[in-house]
């Protein structure tokens, strides 16, 4: 197969926000299509009319955008196999149905879901595995047509050949083995008359000419039913990738309860897509060489991705790596990026001085949250302070602060010059000069360069902060 021709797909299906397992699937496909010069197709699976809704779907779109993970080909996108909405494809799936019901590889099954109930709890009692036992697999028509007068509407089940073992080769767990004699007949159209997983995904991905598929290991399983499928249909099977699940800090497949994110919480709280993407690029998949701690773009990711670099190993979910990424994203971040962290800002910071704010502090802030709340120590009233900001502020003492205020009208503005009179006037120097004053102009014992935050402190602030500091330090605590 040439490059040009490898062709991936995200297809999820539309019933609400989409998560981090989620997005990991559709930016190791789109890397993967990217990585070969191929494409990368974007597919609703929308059968589920309870709980799909054309909001969902927008919703998904949009924070693939947000991410950067813009498909080739399917929805809004357009291309010659649509439609890319499998609620639009019934009339393709009926045609497939009636192809294996005249080769007899499929059938109607009139089972209710308390006949199938009552029959696995008898095979797990007898220590077997439950499977489909084959109860309407040679009903004659006339017994079909009994069944369909008393009112039962049958579901459609695929037929599975027996003492068979499907094989295939997995792009990250190598060789498979799966003897058909374990798998049991498969329901391939619901009783409402809408398709079947099984059987529209492998369908779908033959006819809009997928050629690989990276998905979770929860879905192993499903492939020898689907290359079962494809083969009684003859069509073009994909190669298949089961990469691993990602789990939480307690080992739990990853959820809201450990620490899972949707896409638009991760963006309202101000992560940005490059660091979402760089950690996710790299969870389950191992880069090499220069670019393993490098932030790079999505061509950069895609360059470097290898499907023998999936790993097999759950892969934990690690918060500190994430804002690792986070951290080198905010950097590297133009004005433009940024930009909207500055509308989030307290009325109290002046909008000239919004850019130099950022500029200040922008090493040592990961979120629009933190921007604001060194808004607030700059231009407003300072938080309570923590028991070692006091600890520095009384270990400096009064005339410490007393001296600083004396020559704070001469120095506005001027953090050399204050620190250099200071240190005249005190003998403080190191440590012992610029922690005091530290923390008692913002508040904290720790932060960014404090020249330019001082530079942006109005003086009034600043001797307000000094006097504070003095009182505190003629205090006993």
């Amino acid at each position: 197969m040439t490059p040009t021709n490898v062709k991936t797909r995200f297809a999820p299906s539309p019933t609400g926000r989409m998560h981090l397992g989620n997005l990991r699937t559709a930016l190791f496909n789109a890397l993967l299509a990217r990585s070969r010069g191929g494409r990368f197709l974007l597919r609703l699976e929308d059968t589920d009319e309870s709980r799909s809704s054309d909001a969902h779907a927008q919703t998904l779109m949009a924070d693939l955008r947000w991410m950067g993970l813009h498909w080739d080909e399917g929805p809004e996108a357009g291309g010659e196999a649509g439609p890319y909405r499998q609620s639009e494809r019934g009339a393709v799936y009926e045609r497939y149905y009636r192809m294996l019901e005249a080769a007899d590889r499929a059938y109607p099954c009139f089972c209710t879901e308390r006949e199938l109930e009552l029959s696995r709890k008898a095979q797990r009692a007898a220590g077997r595995p439950p499977r489909y036992a084959g109860t309407c697999a040679h009903l004659t028509a006339e017994e079909r047509e009994r069944r369909r007068a008393e009112g039962r509407r049958p579901t459609l089940r695929f037929r599975v050949p027996a003492e068979k073992t499907v094989v295939f080769h997995d792009l990250v767990r190598g060789e498979q083995r799966f003897p058909t004699d374990e798998i049991g007949d498969f329901i391939i159209r619901r009783a409402d008359g809408t398709a079947a997983f099984f059987f529209c995904n492998a369908v779908d991905d033959a006819l809009m000419g997928v050629s690989h598929v990276l998905r979770g290991e929860d879905h192993l399983t499903n492939t020898p039913r689907q290359l079962l499928l494809l083969r009684a249909l003859d069509l073009p099977q994909p190669e298949y990738g089961h990469i691993n699940l990602i789990t939480g800090d307690d080992g739990a497949p990853l959820s809201k309860r450990n620490g899972s994110l949707s896409v638009a919480e991760l963006r309202e709280a101000g992560w940005l897509p490059e660091a979402v993407l760089n950690y996710l690029a790299r969870l389950g998949h191992h880069y090499t060489g220069e670019v393993e701690s490098q932030l790079l773009d999505l061509q950069g990711l895609a360059d470097a991705f290898r499907t023998d670099a999936l790993g097999r190993a759950p892969a934990r979910f690690d918060r500190h790596q994430l804002s690792y990424w986070q951290q080198l994203a905010v950097h590297r971040a133009d004005e433009a990026t940024l930009a909207p962290w500055l509308e989030r800002l307290d009325d109290a910071v002046p909008a000239d001085r919004r850019r130099a704010l950022l500029a200040a502090v922008r090493d040592n802030i990961l979120f629009p949250d933190d921007l604001a709340e060194w808004g607030q120590r700059v231009f407003g009233p300072l938080p309570e302070l923590a028991p070692d900001t006091e600890a520095v502020i009384r270990d400096a003492g009064p005339g410490f602060y007393e001296a600083a205020l004396a020559e704070l009208e001469t120095t506005a503005g001027d953090f050399p010059a204050l620190a250099k009179a200071l240190r005249q006037a005190t003998g403080a120097k190191g440590r012992q000069l610029f922690m005091p004053l530290r923390a008692a102009l913002t508040g904290l014992c720790r932060g960014p360069e404090l020249g330019p935050v001082y530079a942006l402190m109005p003086v009034d602030i600043a001797r307000c902060r000094l006097e504070q500091a003095r009182e505190l330090a003629a205090t006993t605590p």
